[in-house]
């Protein structure tokens, strides 16, 4: 594996920088606060970040994520992880640059499963930043990290006046991420219910205005909405053509995977740059603030909060980005023991860094006055969206056990038994 990036990468990484520095970071509060304020049903993004995001698309740092170059620059996930972290510096800098979640997560997959009116209809659309979407997955009564449970049912007509069938919705969502101001939903609904586990759920486009699709109320996560949000829905008799349905019926578990893989690369890069921030923060303080007589960086406690947190965020930067690099050489399912990983040390590694961080700042930590409790709250999400700790890590277990049952073959990827590919 070469660390050295390409001249185009590394010329993206000096100007994502220079832009996040200049434009998003220096109205990151004001950006914060409009999120709350002026999304709603017709307005995607507020005033302040309208302009950002004009100026972004003007200078050619736009759709950075998607690997296909029919829609973006073609950047691997290896090579589009390093520019994830920078973006990481600020929770505004993604929207800045039309490289935010659900919306990218949405687009690979319309890009990858989407009939020729699909892409029309939303992908282009959403690549354009003239509109968003949200993706509606969890609900209340079924375990979210069990998708193969889910309840929501897709029932498509028999039979149709004039021959065109619709898909019938009926079921209970939550956590429906970036509901608010949404064009579309991507929702993830039973089909089969008599099918295999993993075959019975298909993916379906909702548009927001759909009768018998309500929002119900956003979700306030730790005291905040968060702008655009995660709300709870119904869909209650929501009729859509038969034509939304995207993908194979009964591929919706294999296009969620899909979608999450490099889905958890992008957070996890995230949050090594949110952890890097406020690991600038912590040093710059402790160099600065005094205490009982003497400078805060001379305290033991404080020299072990910066050795351990160097340490830690290099090494899940460089478990990342290992697990990029294999995803782009090997493909999704080879990578999916690394994926799994990265995203327990990644989420950890960043809720030790921040508690340690908002440590050393004392009260001013608590406050809103530094960008610490606000990261620490988007770090603590982290260890429960896309997957629990504790759900990776029994995968983790499971697939490193199987590698050693007696009938196990003694090769794996032309390792020896007991080595790693």
């Amino acid at each position: 594996m070469d660390f050295r990036p390409s001249d185009r990468v590394v010329s993206l990484l000096e100007r994502v920088r220079g832009f996040s520095e200049e434009h998003v970071i220096s109205v990151e509060d004001e950006a914060l606060t409009a999120l709350d304020e002026e999304v709603r049903p017709g307005v995607a993004y507020p005033a302040v970040l309208v302009e950002i995001r004009e100026r972004a698309k003007a200078e050619g740092l736009w759709n950075l994520f998607l690997p296909d170059e029919q829609y973006g620059p073609g950047l691997t996930n290896w090579e589009y992880g390093m520019l994830c972290e920078e973006m990481g510096r600020s929770p505004v800098a993604p929207m800045a640059f039309n490289c935010s979640a659900p919306d990218t997560g949405n687009a690979e997959i319309l890009a990858e499963y989407g009939t020729d009116e699909q892409r029309r209809r939303w992908l282009e659309p959403l690549l354009e930043g003239t509109i968003r979407s949200c993706f509606s997955m969890t609900e209340p009564e079924t375990s979210g990290s069990d998708p193969t449970g889910l309840a929501a049912r897709g029932e498509l007509e028999a039979h149709a006046p004039g021959g065109t069938r619709e898909w019938v919705i009926n079921g209970h969502k939550w956590f429906t991420s970036g509901y608010n101001g949404a064009e579309v939903a991507i929702a993830m609904v039973v089909t089969d219910p008599d099918a295999a586990p993993h075959r019975r759920a298909s993916m379906i486009c909702v548009p927001l205005d759909t009768p018998g699709f309500h929002g119900i109320r956003p979700v306030a996560v730790m005291g905040h909405d968060s702008g655009p949000g995660h709300w709870e829905v119904r869909y209650e008799g929501a009729r859509v053509p038969e034509g939304n349905l995207l993908g194979p019926r009964g591929a919706g578990f294999a296009i969620a995977q899909d979608r999450l893989g490099p889905g958890r690369i992008h957070h996890c890069m995230r949050a090594i740059g949110s952890a890097e921030r406020a690991f600038e923060l912590m040093c710059t303080h402790a160099n600065t603030r005094e205490s009982f007589g003497g400078r805060l960086a001379d305290k033991q406690f404080v020299q072990d909060f910066v050795a351990k947190s160097r340490m830690e965020i290099d090494s899940a930067r460089l478990m990342v980005l290992h697990a990029a690099w294999k995803m782009d050489t090997e493909g999704k399912r080879e990578a999916r023991q690394d994926i799994s990983m990265i995203k327990v040390i990644a989420a950890q590694m960043h809720q030790e860094v921040l508690d340690r961080a908002m440590q050393v700042h004392g009260a001013l930590g608590m406050s809103d006055d530094v960008p610490l409790a606000l990261a620490w709250r988007q770090g603590r999400w982290l260890r429960i969206a896309d997957g629990p700790d504790e759900v990776h890590k029994a995968s983790i277990a499971r697939r490193e056990l199987n590698r050693f049952k007696p009938e196990a073959p003694a090769q794996r990827n032309g390792a020896p038994a007991g080595v790693r590919a």
